[in-house]
């Protein structure tokens, strides 16, 4: 029941700020394209909610770094916080030089898994085939997300595929690993008793498979191959149990894969940049050395 007003709390704050006026004008600035064209894989209709998108945010041209990144707002896997964890996020990454694609995925009662992963996979697709288009290097390009949102990312970083040179679809040929990962205060695992449940009902069901309980359970998941990743949560959330961060991180270690892990003593859940709070907001500086050190941005 806690867990569950918790995700209710955390959904009223999300609202307002995901669907004013200015995160509209925000976007219309940006060019969005379609991530399924011809129509998603099983839409169950042709509104916006069935049409997964992505929108372009490109540093200015004295400050490219030739690294993109994929931003997977939160929202419980039944909305998106697109102003706090997408656009507002995408903006501070342009200051470093980073090209950005915020994605707007399906999810909630309308669809669950896969439909989000496919979604994600083929955002990341997509970026890395149209590398030239934007400037990037292909081999930098990574994947950005907060709350579910860092559940989805952690998914597309541990599930990931090299694409198969067989398919006709040139998209499918294209690899869907990120070169590197940032979560923000992740959910991460589906088990109990650290899993957020109202993310889990809301991508699997009320009765989901014990076995795809345990494969999007991301800190099972993780080998050697998975990208260097930067994490970041409170210690004190009451919404995500930071166990989440820390299980994620123990595995990326235990596997041998960089990453650095940044936890504070006091603090919210979907905290975004916190540019009102002096302590919480450090973490994108901490982020923005991680890049740097990482090789993804220049000094």
């Amino acid at each position: 029941m806690k867990n569950r007003l918790s995700f209710l709390v955390i959904l009223a704050l999300f609202l307002i700020p995901a669907f004013n006026v200015h995160a509209q004008a925000q976007v219309a600035n940006h060019k969005t394209i379609l991530v399924w064209p011809n129509g998603a894989p099983g839409a169950k209709g042709n509104t916006p909610a069935d049409k997964p998108s992505i929108t372009i945010f490109q540093p200015s041209s004295g400050k490219i770094t030739h690294t993109g990144i994929l931003i997977c707002p939160g929202g419980g896997y039944v909305m998106e916080a697109m102003n706090k964890e997408g656009y507002k996020v995408a903006e501070w990454l342009n200051k470093l030089g980073v090209t950005c694609f915020v994605l707007k995925y399906r999810h909630g009662n309308r669809y669950r898994y896969p439909a989000p992963f496919e979604d994600a996979t083929r955002a990341m697709r997509i970026i890395r085939n149209g590398a030239a288009k934007w400037h990037l290097n292909k081999d930098k390009i990574g994947i950005m997300g907060f709350s579910a949102g860092g559940h989805l990312a952690s998914t597309v970083g541990t599930h990931w595929d090299r694409g198969n040179a067989e398919s006709k679809d040139p998209l499918k040929k294209v690899s869907s690993r990120p070169d590197f990962m940032i979560l923000g205060y992740p959910v991460i695992t589906m088990e109990r008793p650290y899993v957020h449940e109202g993310s889990k009902h809301a991508l699997l069901g009320k009765y989901p498979d014990p076995k795809l309980v345990k494969w999007l359970s991301n800190e099972r998941q993780v080998t050697a191959q998975t990208p260097p990743t930067f994490i970041v949560q409170a210690t004190t959330d009451q919404t995500v149990p930071v166990q989440n961060s820390v299980m994620f991180y123990q595995a990326l270690i235990n596997h041998g894969v960089p990453a650095e892990l940044h936890l504070y003593a006091k603090g919210h859940h979907g905290f975004g940049l916190a540019k009102n709070n002096p302590l919480l907001s450090s973490w994108t500086t901490l982020c923005a050395n991680w890049l740097r050190a990482e090789g993804f941005i220049g000094k």
